[in-house]
């Protein structure tokens, strides 16, 4: 069996009931499931349509993502999340450079290789090397005046932890960010890169080695293997080519608001709901969403 999830975005057009009941009856499915009103619902089928893709497309033009998965193991049990457009809607390089007056340039090189077009680690040093001089106080700066979490941050990580799940923050950023972003949401560890520095200022160098998309996936092979579980237990969000290979490897690889290339290379695609639908798509509902206070 698998399971068909319809999720419009918070606060958005909403989810049409007409749109899940015709495509219910169109598919052969079983009875319809609202996790939350207007905006997620789920129903069973025997089996993927022909015409999914096709129906994603019309879907997409409606405001509403929708994924077809298998109905057994949904609910995962670790939560494996990139940081930069995941997590927080910036990237934090790009806000650094910014401060150092090669915003536009450093930027530039961060979209090609998000993007897959230049290798990533050989990007990040670049990037780095560019901000060679900055006063390490700006780290703290941006912190506090330019990163802003994802909507739905929140949400998802203190439902899944409330329901016995695992949280790691597995970025090719900085742990000068992570670190803060990991205990704000109450994840249970992080790992990212390291910005080197010499006294009060940025060496324009990273320590080596660089954690990029290999480490990535092996992130997620050291946290299963420690919790003794299987990658299928595994639900991965990312945005970026340097997320592939952790997205193709877990049990679920979302790519949340990613780059077109990346998104075309992964099965569950949400670009129109927020963090929450990570939620949906184990079959939470909004009811069972736990509280929590900005």
């Amino acid at each position: 069996m698998f399971t068909i999830s319809l999720i419009s975005a918070p606060g958005g057009r909403g989810l049409d009931p007409a749109l899940v009941a015709s495509l219910r009856n169109a598919w052969g499915g079983g009875e319809a499931v609202w996790l939350a009103p207007d905006e997620a619902a789920e129903f069973p089928v025997a089996d993927v349509p022909d015409n999914r893709w096709s129906v994603w497309e019309d879907c997409q033009a409606l405001g509403v993502d929708l994924v077809a998965q298998p109905s057994a193991g949904r609910r995962k049990r670790v939560l494996l999340a990139d940081m930069d457009s995941t997590l927080i809607q910036q990237e934090c390089v790009d806000e650094l450079a910014d401060e150092a007056g090669v915003g536009k340039q450093v930027a530039g090189i961060t979209a090609r290789a998000m993007n897959g077009e230049l290798e990533f680690e050989a990007a990040l040093r670049e990037r780095v090397g560019l901000l060679r001089g900055l006063h390490a106080d700006v780290i703290t700066k941006v912190l506090e005046s330019r990163i802003t979490y994802m909507p739905g941050a929140r949400e998802l990580v203190a439902t899944m932890k409330a329901y016995g799940g695992y949280a790691a923050l597995v970025s090719g950023g900085f742990t000068a960010f992570t670190g803060q972003v990991a205990g704000a949401l109450g994840f249970d560890e992080h790992r990212a890169n390291t910005l080197l520095q010499a006294g009060n200022k940025l060496t324009g160098e990273v320590a080596e080695p660089i954690l990029g998309r290999d480490a990535k996936v092996a992130a997620l092979h050291d946290i299963t293997r420690q919790l003794g579980i299987s990658t299928r237990d595994v639900i991965a969000v990312g945005d970026g080519a340097n997320d592939l290979g952790m997205l193709g490897l877990a049990g679920t690889g979302v790519a949340l608001h990613a780059k077109p290339s990346v998104a075309a290379q992964c099965d569950v695609r949400i670009n129109h709901g927020d963090l929450t639908a990570l939620l949906y798509l184990q079959g939470y509902s909004r009811n069972d969403f736990t509280a929590v206070s900005a």
